[in-house]
């Protein structure tokens, strides 16, 4: 189980992403879109066209992490 410090930022997206990217390709998302680094700590969530899906990212420092959740 991952645990986030209190102090752990959330960023959100508005708008649909493309869910057949991979970490990489919704890093940059959250780059250009969101004008966020996730590698910095924050959590990004963001959600599939069809409003059914969202996906998790962060970054924890080792490694990325993606969740996903329907």
């Amino acid at each position: 189980m991952l645990h986030l410090p209190p102090q752990s930022r959330i960023v959100l997206a508005t708008q649909p992403v493309d869910f057949r990217q991979g970490i990489d390709g919704l890093t940059a998302v959250c780059r250009q879109g969101l004008r966020d680094n996730p590698l910095e700590g924050a959590v990004s969530v963001l959600r599939n066209r069809a409003g059914t899906a969202l996906k998790r990212l962060l970054a924890d420092g080792q490694g990325s992490w993606l969740w996903m959740k329907r």
